[in-house]
């Protein structure tokens, strides 16, 4: 009976975690959104300066169409940049694997590439991708996304317990049998953690790169909303726009977060709930 009476103060509590885990944030950005729009009223900042809370969300009802047409054109952008990166990423990581040398002739590149500002390069990469716009942003986007996902995924590569490896070698194990059956299972945290890292940043980038191109027209991205909106002191179309961008960008990393705790949440430590 003790047992069972412990149990399930434990379940209780932990039920207790998970809501407050929800709720917390929640009272928080609502008390905040609450003050901010007591704020406006309070000192009367004309809207051009600082809109309120409801007047943004009226601006977003009203615009609804053209913003979210727009998102869906930066989407786009981020979602093939982000699928580049994952794929050139793990396939650039086993490479690394294979050699020593490969991984030290190569690596510092691919440092080189991360640090240089998206914003210098993003002017060159569209002129040389003049006739093809919507290729020079998923390059730019690429590269901000590139880099983690090599990173993390060669560390993950390099992580695996030395004693298995040697298991693997006495049992005659190729290289390919080694990387399909051990290195790639033990790097697969370090990799999806990479792709949470990713995704935000391929959407910075995919924004980016839009501010530099300037495109308008049909195909325009959120950033040219954003840009054409702060030219013509439209803020609350500007905060409803931001406010999309953020909201994108939130839904990208729950959405691999789910997929990281759907792929490890069986057999991963990281990811298995295990009772107190």
């Amino acid at each position: 009976m003790t047992i069972l009476r412990r149990r399930k103060s434990s379940l209780v509590n932990a039920n207790h975690g998970v809501s407050i885990d929800v709720v917390a944030p929640i009272v928080v950005g609502i008390l905040a959104l609450v003050a901010w729009e007591i704020f406006v009223r309070v000192t009367g900042l004309p809207p051009y300066l600082l809109p309120g809370p409801l007047l943004v969300l009226q601006t977003l009802i009203n615009d609804w169409n053209e913003l979210f047409a727009s998102l869906l054109v930066t989407l786009q952008i981020t979602v093939v940049a982000f699928v580049a990166a994952a794929v050139s990423g793990l396939l650039i990581s086993i490479l690394f694997t294979q050699s020593k040398w490969i991984e030290k002739s190569l690596f510092p590149y691919a440092v080189i590439l991360q640090t240089t500002p998206i914003v210098a390069i993003a002017p060159l990469i569209i002129i040389w991708l003049k006739n093809n716009t919507f290729a020079a942003l998923v390059v730019c986007a690429w590269i901000v996304a590139f880099f983690p996902i090599v990173s993390n995924t060669t560390l993950g590569l390099n992580s695996v317990d030395r004693n298995l490896v040697n298991l693997f070698q006495l049992y005659k194990a190729s290289k390919w049998q080694t990387l399909l059956y051990l290195r790639l299972p033990s790097a697969m945290p370090y990799f999806l953690g990479g792709l949470r890292i990713s995704g935000g940043l391929a959407l910075i980038g995919a924004v980016v790169a839009e501010f530099v191109a300037g495109t308008g027209g049909a195909r325009s991205g959120i950033a040219y909303r954003i840009l054409i909106s702060s030219y013509n002191l439209q803020i609350p179309r500007m905060f409803a726009a931001l406010l999309l961008t953020t909201g994108l960008g939130v839904a990208i990393f729950v959405g691999l977060t789910a997929l990281s705790d759907w792929v490890l949440g069986k057999w991963h430590e990281s990811a298995v709930k295990h009772e107190n």
